[in-house]
């Protein structure tokens, strides 16, 4: 299996886009719900962490927090999302990590939707991504649409945001 980059010839570009660093402090201190992250020992890991886009490992020290992507988007933005302003869960590493490490689209071993958003911050519809090779057309065909702002990629199985989405 191939690890899909946000780029093919002849396909607009993406990016994948992490929870800003500014953002990830507030969440380390409390989550958008307003609970108090716990840090805990990742003894397994594997978990998708959002702060940097890669899976944890054994040992890592993380934090669960509720998360609402679009709600904090939309707030640098002025949209108004409306009833499509919803939080999740997301992993973070519970301190400051170097961020990500390129642009090679993370977490594609898995069935996941490319979610797409309005500029006014509604769902325009989404895809079921299959195969990792599929998301660079999910993307080219999100933002072929001019009305589209932004994707979420997300976690068929939970419905989990994963990461943003955005054209370059």
């Amino acid at each position: 299996m191939t690890t899909p980059t946000a780029t093919r010839p002849g396909v607009r570009t993406a990016r994948p886009v992490p929870i800003p660093p500014d953002v990830l402090d507030e969440l380390r201190a409390a989550d958008d719900a307003g609970r108090p992250a716990v840090p805990v020992t990742d003894e397994e890991g594997g978990a998708p962490l959002r702060c940097c886009l890669r899976r944890s490992e054994p040992g890592d020290s993380v934090v669960l927090v509720s998360y609402a992507p679009l709600r904090r988007w939309a707030a640098g933005t002025g949209a108004d999302p409306g009833p499509y302003d919803e939080q999740g869960p997301v992993f973070l590493h519970a301190r400051a990590c170097p961020g990500p490490a390129g642009d090679a689209l993370p977490f594609t071993d898995s069935h996941r939707t490319v979610r797409r958003y309005s500029y006014d911050g509604r769902i325009l519809g989404g895809r079921l991504v299959e195969d990792p090779d599929g998301f660079p057309a999910a993307f080219a065909e999100a933002f072929a649409d001019p009305e589209v702002a932004l994707v979420h990629v997300r976690a068929v199985e939970y419905g989990c945001f994963l990461y943003e989405v955005r054209p370059r």
